[in-house]
């Protein structure tokens, strides 16, 4: 006997339903093989220390090895009565009610599960495996579900033929789990009660065809200016290093993400303007969001072959962001909430970036779109001019520890 079991052995002699020493003779009584004389041991332990989900959850290991799957799966409902919570016990659970052929059941255990399980780095081989084996039973059961709830619509579905239904269909694709339904996060200004839509239907912007059939005057222009090394693109993030910039890091005072600005926190760029005089009369006809000192911003924005902006979210869901595709080469592709889409050449979209979106080109070409800000149109006239008389009061009261 070691050192540790004497300990032990020593406690039980003063107190014999001490649940650590029983809980450690336990362990050694099933690394042993004696799973009954292990079973009876967690038991009396789990009297003395109920909200310990540690002394059932070896309890089910010892079911488990004694071969009563009943009591196995009861000491996981035990062990998670006494931590919700707790992943082993959710995983193992899972794992039981899959072995049983109720794979329905334990793809719901596993989702639950894997919302809560720590990065797979810090499990031990075993949970990994059965994070694993989790990831791919819920997978499994997301396409089952969906073909099953497909086949049960189908028949009212077609009778709405023709209707607008990609909000229902994003609703059953969250139900289903084949997508995630995402929200606003604006960074500054978080104006309520305004609709989180990922990508607007262009029927909403009329003007939209008519930006996009200047795509080759603007081109043009764009062409001219890539010719010119000093023609004025600058990194799109430009921050001192003592700003906290998160997901953003990696791209600060990057060219890879370089902007041409003809609007930068609304005010003009002239020279610009002047040196792409066809871009900045298109710009003029967009109803771009004005916003003094704040917008509008409207720019070219270069991405270069590999690179990718990660996730992140706008400052304000008061605007909403357009862009044009103008060089567009195979492979890139952006994603906004749950909806993923590649650029088109002279083809605009508009998007809301308060709601998490990231862009990636994985060519090995120059990627480059135009990009600007217009107000979000469930806001009234008054809603804007009081937007931006809020965004000035913040701005003068801050300016006041500056004079």
């Amino acid at each position: 006997m070691d050192e540790a079991a004497r300990a032990w052995e020593r406690v039980r002699t003063v107190s014999p339903d001490n649940p650590e020493a029983l809980f450690f003779n336990a362990q050694r009584a099933l690394a042993s093989g004696d799973a009954r004389s292990a079973a009876q041991m967690l038991k009396r332990a789990a009297l003395s220390a109920p909200k310990d989900a540690l002394i059932p959850l070896a309890l089910a290991a010892a079911e488990r090895a004694i071969g009563d799957t009943a009591a196995e799966l009861s000491a996981y409902d035990r062990a998670l009565t006494a931590d919700p919570y707790c992943y082993p016990a959710l995983l193992a659970k899972g794992a039981v009610l899959e072995r049983l052929g109720k794979t329905r059941n334990a793809a719901r255990i596993y989702s639950d599960a894997l919302k809560v399980t720590p990065p797979e780095t810090r499990l031990s081989p075993d949970l990994q495996k059965l994070v694993q084996r989790a990831r791919v039973a819920v997978g499994e059961n997301t396409e089952a579900l969906s073909a099953f709830v497909e086949a049960r619509i189908g028949r009212v579905r077609a009778q709405h033929e023709g209707a607008g239904l990609d909000r229902f269909d994003e609703c059953k694709d969250a139900m289903t789990g084949k997508k995630k339904i995402y929200r606003q996060e604006p960074v500054m200004l978080n104006f309520p009660q305004l609709p989180a839509i990922q990508f607007y239907d262009d029927d909403q912007f009329p003007w939209l065809p008519e930006l996009e059939a200047k795509t080759d005057t603007i081109e043009r222009e764009l062409s001219a200016l890539l010719q010119d090394s000093s023609a004025g693109f600058r990194p799109y993030i430009d921050m001192p290093d003592n700003v906290p910039l998160n997901e953003t890091a990696a791209l600060n005072r990057s060219p890879d993400w370089s902007a041409y600005f003809f609007w930068d926190d609304g005010a003009r760029i002239d020279a610009h303007c002047k040196r792409c005089p066809e871009t900045a009369a298109a710009l003029d006809a967009m109803p771009l969001a004005q916003v003094p000192g704040f917008a509008p911003a409207a720019f070219f924005s270069s991405l270069t072959p590999g690179t990718r902006i990660a996730p992140h979210t706008g400052v304000t869901n008061t605007r909403l962001i357009v862009h044009l595709g103008l060089i567009v080469p195979d492979g890139c592709t952006f994603r906004v909430g749950n909806e993923t889409r590649s650029w088109q050449r002279g083809k605009a979209w508009v998007f809301d970036d308060t709601i998490e979106h990231e862009a990636h080109n994985a060519s090995r070409d120059l990627r480059v779109v135009l990009i600007f800000d217009i107000w979000n149109p469930y806001l009234s006239a008054a809603e804007r001019d009081l937007v931006c008389a809020l965004l000035a009061a913040q701005r003068e009261y801050y300016a006041g520890d500056e004079t």
